[in-house]
């Protein structure tokens, strides 16, 4: 059975975005020391043109093979004119409003993401599916989230777009698994879900 991992950045207070779902106050913390451990470590996470122009496009995917995100996410690649933005990683798109990929590698699910997600975890394979964002596809798939990589910048945004939106309270536990510092100021935590 492959996990499903939620790797996200937020602020102290548990935000990913702004109200609006802006984040580039966080960018500002990718220093070189954090780059070369996002890079190191989680290589996948990096766009394809990120990866080209970092120098790391043939590395090998160490977490994921695949990655889920909603229309919001991914139209921020489309934006930027990347209609596959991990083109590294078999591409899984939550919208309502595509009616059809504007790429190959990216297949758009209409119907029931938790179904899909199910089923991408029960096939077989060494790498596991990450979950890149939304909030509320976040909220949608929160029983099925495996593993949490949570980066945490130490910034306070006091309100905006939470890190799970959208779902019914209920409380989940989590093992904490690991957990790195960086001079910058930013934590990654990662956390085992406890089943």
């Amino acid at each position: 059975m492959r996990t499903l991992t939620y790797l996200v950045a937020c602020s102290l207070d548990g935000f990913i975005g702004d109200p609006g779902g802006d984040a580039t106050s966080m960018f500002r913390y990718l220093d070189e020391e954090y780059l070369a451990f996002l890079t190191g470590e989680y290589p996948e996470t990096v766009s394809a043109e990120g990866r080209r122009a970092l120098g790391i496009a043939d590395v090998p995917n160490k977490h994921f093979d695949t990655v889920v995100q909603g229309r919001g996410s991914y139209q921020i690649g489309l934006d930027a004119g990347m209609p596959s933005p991990y083109g590294h990683l078999r591409e899984i798109v939550a919208s309502r409003t595509l009616e059809t990929s504007p790429h190959p590698n990216v297949e758009i699910v209409s119907g029931d993401l938790v179904a899909r997600v199910r089923a991408l975890k029960a096939e077989e394979g060494p790498l596991g599916i990450w979950l890149c964002g939304g909030s509320d596809i976040a909220g949608t798939l929160i029983d099925e989230v495996d593993e949490l990589v949570i980066k945490s910048y130490p910034q306070v945004y006091g309100a905006g777009i939470p890190m799970f939106g959208g779902a019914a309270f209920a409380v989940s536990d989590f093992d904490l698994r690991d957990v790195r510092s960086f001079g910058n100021g930013v934590v990654v935590r990662r956390y085992g879900r406890v089943r």
